[in-house]
């Protein structure tokens, strides 16, 4: 009977022991997420604790917290306590986290939570946040990526327009793109955005609010299916929190959400192989093609510009022109390449021009066979090409050149004098005409004269540089001299105004007077502007001036103050600049 009762007794003191233990944790709503979204962690205790000191959250971003909720109720006469501090986080990178210890004080006694190890994987389609609705409204906040054309041929231009749709119930104050969109597989063109602009619109059938965050054009290089990776964007949305005014309205606070769009497929199809030009170059899209000589007249030795231009719409930065050609008795040089174009949300749009340079050499008519430019349209899903005309260019004067056909045939002989030949000023730009030639025969710079005063002359610098090192070393230590050249250097700087004026006697004396003045303010930081002598004979006195500098500063301004009434010659005021010079010098060494 008495083993029962101690085995009861016992029983009943474990109970109460493990009924009023402290329990102190940590928990995450879920371990392993994506790069895109959130979590949501809890400090949970049974017992109220003071000093609660939450981890460092390495690897993460608050974005929300901390939220507080204390919940204490009855049952069967025994109460029941719980406390939760809760955050919001949002990783910074991939791989393993770990949320550090938290630790309260409870009765005196410190207690920890045990770490919690997250994983953090790849972005997601569908982010799922760690957070409530009251938090971060999932339902509300959309972004999109609306792709032009699902289903383009090669080298066709799409565009990508990435949307923010806002419900009209919730509130955002400012967003930014998290990082920039690369599309590997396009040719890309980001189009310029003229600010940011919210308009009314709709969103799967409800009203809501959108703006255009990103646009690109894009032109696919590859065949087949394409993929859009998705692109993260941060919305600082505002929510309800839990809080309220005194006068009962809910306050609002801001919290950052990520939002992810959804990645996108296109299925490029490949041009098609039937009727397609020997001379295609991968031109798609609508264009006009010429080719137009500057002039067709000239004589032998000018020159003249022949433009191949294509102009239109489509990926003119993306395919190359036709070479022009001309006979042997026209000199040809490089082409200078322009491009003027520009992209939109309707793709690219411009002109693409080539300029030859054409300079003939004889006399007589010579015939530049025409081109022809071939493109892929891609509304009639057909190949097209463009041809342009001969040019015959005329060589009115110059030597006679052998005829290129009959019908280019000239009777006329070779003139008995030489024509001279009229340059642009321009034409031979690219040749350098100072040659800067040097005579094989020159001496070499090694051993040289100038070969040995560089190597010699640093040497003998050396010593004059060491020689004026200790010099200016023993002038700083020689303190002594250095206050006296600063005490000289600071008479002179007070005293400059009235040594301007000597032989004025009243403008002298009243700048000798302001400079005595200005030196004390300056040296004691004093207002010495309504100052008596005798209190100036006090601070001096107190500062550690002897009597006799002291005795003579209060001299030099009753001279001031008396030569205002009274004539005074040029020696008596030489005599009082060089006191005040003195007494300057004397009061810097002694303050």
């Amino acid at each position: 009977m008495k083993l029962k009762l101690i085995i009861l007794s016992l029983f009943l003191f474990t109970t109460s022991l493990l009924s009023a233990q402290v329990k102190f944790t940590a928990e995450v709503s879920r371990e392993q997420i994506g790069i895109n979204e959130r979590l949501r962690v809890d400090f949970n205790m049974n017992k109220d604790g003071d000093n609660f000191t939450p981890p460092s959250f390495t690897g993460f971003k608050v974005v929300g917290g901390p939220n507080q909720q204390v919940s204490n109720s009855w049952v069967n006469g025994k109460s029941t306590f719980s406390k939760t501090y809760s955050y919001y986080l949002e990783p910074n990178s991939k791989g393993t986290k770990t949320i550090g210890q938290a630790q309260v004080t409870v009765s005196g006694t410190v207690y920890k939570t045990s770490p919690v190890n997250v994983e953090v994987g790849d972005a997601v389609e569908r982010p799922q946040d760690g957070n409530d609705a009251a938090i971060v409204p999932e339902d509300n906040l959309h972004f999109v990526a609306e792709v032009s054309k699902p289903n383009p041929y090669l080298n066709e231009a799409v565009t990508v327009t990435y949307k923010l749709y806002v419900s009209e119930r919730i509130g955002i104050s400012n967003f930014r793109m998290l990082d920039n969109p690369s599309f590997p597989d396009f040719w890309s063109q980001t189009l310029n955005m003229n600010g940011y602009r919210f308009e009314q619109g709709t969103y799967r059938g409800e009203p809501y609010r959108y703006a255009v965050v990103y646009k690109t054009l894009l032109y696919p290089q590859k065949t087949g299916k394409l993929e859009i990776d998705p692109v993260a964007i941060s919305v600082s949305v505002d929510v309800p929190s839990q809080r309220r005014s005194i006068f009962g309205g809910v306050i609002y606070q801001t919290v950052e959400k990520r939002v992810t769009s959804a990645s996108r497929e296109i299925d490029v199809k490949p041009l098609p192989t039937q009727g397609k030009p020997a001379n295609f170059t991968g031109a798609v899209g609508s264009f006009e093609f010429s080719v137009d000589p500057s002039k067709t007249t000239l004589d032998a030795g000018e020159s003249l510009t022949a433009s191949v231009k294509v102009r239109g719409r489509g990926n003119l930065m993306l395919f190359e022109l036709p070479d022009l050609t001309v006979p042997s008795s026209l000199e040809i040089y490089e082409p200078e390449r322009k491009e003027n174009f520009s992209s939109t949300l309707n793709g690219t749009q411009g002109s693409l021009t080539e300029d030859y340079t054409i300079v003939p050499t004889r006399k007589g008519k010579y015939p530049i066979p025409g081109l022809n430019f071939s493109y892929f349209d891609p509304r009639s899903e057909t190949y097209k090409s463009i041809s342009t005309d001969d040019i015959v260019i005329d060589v009115e004067n110059g030597p006679v050149g052998a005829p290129t056909n009959s019908a280019t045939k000239d009777n006329n002989t070779v003139a008995s004098n030489k024509q001279p030949v009229n340059l642009s000023g321009d034409q031979f730009r690219y040749i350098k005409l100072n040659a800067n030639l040097k005579p094989l025969n020159a001496p070499a710079f090694f051993r040289s004269w100038l070969f040995w005063a560089l190597l010699i002359i640093p040497l003998l610098i050396l010593p004059l540089i060491i020689m004026f090192g200790k010099k200016r070393e023993a002038r700083a230590n020689d303190i002594t001299r250095n206050r006296i050249r600063k005490a000289d250097k600071l008479a002179r700087k007070y005293l400059s105004e009235a040594r301007k004026n000597l032989g004025q006697q009243q403008e002298f004396y009243i700048a000798l007077e302001r400079a005595m003045h200005n030196y004390l303010k300056a040296k004691l930081h004093i207002q010495t502007g309504e100052m008596s002598k005798e209190r100036i004979n006090e601070i001096l006195t107190e500062r550690g001036v002897d009597q006799a500098t002291t005795t003579q500063f209060i001299e030099i301004l009753k001279s001031c103050e008396f030569a205002r009434y009274t004539p005074a010659s040029m020696d008596t005021m030489k005599q009082d600049y060089d006191k005040a010079a003195n007494v300057i010098s004397t009061l810097d060494k002694q303050l």
